[in-house]
């Protein structure tokens, strides 16, 4: 029940914690919490489960952050990319209008 509480408190806090965080800041905390998780559980096999915590979680860190800035990077092209679209459909939209204005006024 001890250990239930110690592990589930470090896990509500993250997730709690993460909204307002990047995507390579997410990664991080995310590998973080697994390879602590797995590097205990491998610690432990061999009798020095925080050694293997403690090395497990910097390695799932520096794993994480290197897969979420990859994320986030595409994020950011993917946002950019969007805003172009968005550019181009308010001047197609412009352009049809005053076309429109343009063959009135030839009716008339």
């Amino acid at each position: 029940m001890r250990l239930a509480k110690f592990i589930a408190l470090p896990v509500l806090m993250v997730f709690l914690g993460c909204s307002n965080l990047t995507t390579t800041q997410n990664g991080a905390g995310i590998g973080a919490l697994g390879g602590a998780a797995a590097g205990g559980l491998v610690g432990s096999a061999v009798h020095h489960p925080v050694a293997g915590a403690l090395i497990g979680g910097a390695l799932g860190a520096g794993g994480g952050a290197l897969i979420g800035n990859q994320l986030q990077g595409q994020q950011e092209v993917q946002q950019q990319q969007q805003e172009e679209i968005n550019r181009q459909s308010s001047e197609l939209k412009r352009q049809r209008e005053e076309l429109q204005k343009i063959k009135k006024q030839g009716e008339y």
